[in-house]
């Protein structure tokens, strides 16, 4: 990251700008950092100027207790700032719930693309297998068991145990382990992690929701729904996509929806 900002509470944001023409902010999900949407920033460079960042506690931002939703909206609201005073969102998994809030929240937002946000399993089981999530995270997190916390985030994404305990032999799990707090973060953006109606109705902007066809088939209901709780919303389905989108493949699709 080669930018800095600041929020409105202070705290320090770091972020990479490249390309030329209307401006999108890209808006990373959970365990992660803003590098991870930087190839899809590259890509939206040729026809935009794309702005990506480390959403705070992560990577070379800073952080300010206590952690609060309309903290994050308030930092998105920095860096349309610092991207000239209007945008399009771009947001991936929880942070497409983000990037929805601060549309609703009346920023100068004027378009807003989401990939796969992940609002729980429109049954009694998702809503139940959510709420135990935030449980054992919350109480992994209050005992400092970050290790632990990670575990129970790649549970909820569906991964086998053998591929988690291989996640934690691997040298990339200090660097999980090391922005965990932030777990709580996105599971706050996300609230109990049912479509949130009222608040999507509330949108004023068009927005388009994606989804790849080898995703779960409730998470791709998911994206449906989305699209059907805001006004004038739209949905596409990436053939031969999971969660784990190609950039090459979405690019394209994301550039023909976000062009004035």
């Amino acid at each position: 990251m080669d930018e800095k900002t600041f929020s409105r509470d202070g705290t320090e944001l770091a972020y990479t700008r490249a390309g030329r023409g209307p401006a999108v902010i890209l808006v990373s999900g959970a365990m992660s950092t803003g590098g991870t949407v930087a190839p899809l920033a590259g890509l939206l460079a040729q026809r935009f100027t794309a702005l990506w960042y480390d959403r705070r506690g992560r990577g070379e931002s800073g952080d300010t207790a206590p952690y609060a939703v309309e903290r994050e909206v308030e930092d998105l609201a920095a860096l349309i700032d610092a991207a000239g005073g209007e945008a399009a969102l771009y947001g991936v998994s929880s942070g497409g719930a983000l990037a929805l809030r601060a549309a609703a929240s009346g920023l100068p937002v004027t378009r807003v693309a989401v990939y796969e946000t992940p609002y729980a399993d429109f049954s009694e089981h998702g809503a139940q297998e959510r709420a135990a999530y935030t449980a054992r995270m919350t109480e992994a997190l209050a005992a400092n068991r970050r290790g632990d916390a990670v575990e129970s985030f790649l549970r909820l994404t569906g991964l086998a145990e053998a591929v988690i305990e291989g996640a934690r032999q691997s040298p990339m799990w200090a660097a999980m382990e090391a922005i965990a707090p932030t777990l709580a973060y996105d599971d706050a953006v996300m609230g109990d992690g049912l479509l949130p109606r009222e608040l999507l109705a509330s949108v004023g902007v068009p927005v388009l929701a994606v989804a790849g066809s080898e995703s779960p088939s409730w998470l791709r209901r998911a994206v449906e729904a989305v699209a059907r709780a805001v006004p004038g919303g739209a949905h596409r389905t990436l053939e031969g996509q999971t969660h784990m989108v190609d950039p090459n493949v979405l690019a394209p699709v994301l550039t023909e929806f976000l062009a004035p």
